[in-house]
Order: structure tokens, then C-alpha cells, then sequence
């Protein structure tokens, strides 16, 4: 008999962990190991159990999803992350997935599609609701584009090229949306664009990028 698949659940409301975990361990071949309630509890919760799948509310006090998955990266946990959310929005799921997310899905769908996400997951393999399967689709035709072309700073707007100007600078995205007076996720939304646009991928590949052009951003 094998292993059962460890996950990981993290989301701010009580009563929706519950459902989660009833949902998941009702299903053979799953086990929960842990629950957490903001994400720097979660981020703790996972250095220690070393789970197979983590179960990531975007929205969490504390440390919301993106900040868990961008110290998941830092710290090469080698958990296989999904995000369960809300959030429907285009430039959300290209955030996650450019933070190594391999699976996105909408808490309206999750009951239906929870379970097989996690195990698709953890196989290996990329799975998001399927209303949001566009999206991904479209993500794979821009990788294919990028691959056949060499993109440059000529392809970012002058926004996008201000905002690479300042990661040279090294300052962080709360840092530089203080000085834009935008909201941070904004910036981040921003970062995602810059590094599909210029074929990054990696956690410190813009800041890389940003350093070996800087002056040629002035």
C-alpha cells in the first residue's frame, strides 16, 4: 500500500479549514498533518512537517500566499503548492504561478475539485479550476513565443521599466509602491508582467535581470 499524499492546509477562517480537512481525509490516499490559521504559522507549519501538498489561502493576515510561496522558494522547501482563493483575476494567477504555484483553485469550485487537484499536484503536474484553464493555456502559448524570440527592455512599458529601475536599486515592492504611491500587489503585478515579458523565471532572476541592465535603465 502506498504512501498517503501529506498536506498542508492554511486559511484564516476556522469553520473553512474544517470543511477542507473533512473533505480531503474523506478521500483514500490523503492525509491532513497540519492546519494554520495566518500564513507565518503556515510557513512554519510546513519547515516542520515537510508535507507532499500545501493548501494556501491567498489572502491570509500575517503573510498572505504570495509572501509563504516566495519563502518556500528562498528556502527550496520542496513542497508542491496550491492556491485556493477567490481570486479569479488574470494577473493573480500569473503572480502565482510565476511563484512556482502548480495548482490555482476557486474556493467556489473546491469541493469538487480539491481532492483531485492535490493528487495532480502532487504527481507532478500543473491543475487549476477549469474556468481559469484559458489562462494557462495562454501562459504555455507565451513561454512557446518567448522561446523563439529574445526579449529585451525594448518589450516593457515605461512603468514597467521605472519599477525594474528601483529593483536595481533594490529596493522591495512595498518599498517602491511608498514611492509610486500604488498598492504593492499592484507592483507585484507589475514584477509578474516584467518577467514573462523578458522570459525570467526563478525567485532572484528579476533582481539578476534588473543588476545587469541597470544602466541602461537611467
Amino acid at each position: 500500500m502506498s504512501e498517503p499524499i501529506r498536506v498542508v492546509i492554511a486559511d484564516d477562517h476556522p469553520i473553512v479549514r474544517s470543511g477542507l480537512k473533512r473533505e480531503i481525509e474523506r478521500q483514500p490516499g490523503c492525509l491532513v498533518v497540519g492546519e494554520a490559521g495566518d500564513g507565518v504559522a503556515a510557513l512554519e507549519l510546513i519547515r516542520r512537517t515537510r508535507p507532499d501538498v500545501a493548501v494556501i489561502d491567498l489572502d491570509m493576515p500575517g503573510l498572505d500566499g504570495f509572501g509563504v510561496a516566495r519563502a518556500i522558494n528562498a528556502e527550496r522547501l520542496g513542497v508542491a503548492l496550491l492556491f485556493l482563493t477567490m481570486h479569479d483575476g488574470e494577473d493573480m494567477f500569473h503572480g502565482a504561478m510565476q511563484l512556482g504555484a502548480r495548482g490555482y483553485i476557486l474556493k467556489d469550485t473546491a469541493v469538487t475539485e480539491l481532492v483531485q487537484g492535490i493528487r495532480t499536484v502532487a504527481g507532478g503536474q500543473p491543475y487549476v479550476s477549469a474556468s481559469l484553464v484559458p489562462y494557462l493555456m495562454q501562459r504555455r502559448s507565451r513561454a512557446d513565443a518567448l522561446a523563439h524570440e529574445r526579449p529585451g527592455l525594448g518589450n516593457l512599458t515605461a512603468s514597467e521599466r521605472r519599477i525594474l529601475a528601483m529593483v536595481a536599486e533594490g529596493r522591495s515592492s512595498r518599498q517602491i509602491a511608498e514611492a509610486l504611491f500604488i498598492h504593492h500587489r499592484t507592483v507585484e503585478n507589475h514584477r509578474t508582467n516584467i518577467c514573462q515579458k523578458l522570459g525570467l523565471s526563478g525567485p532572484h532572476a528579476l533582481l539578476k535581470f534588473a543588476l545587469a541592465h541597470r544602466h541602461e535603465l537611467s
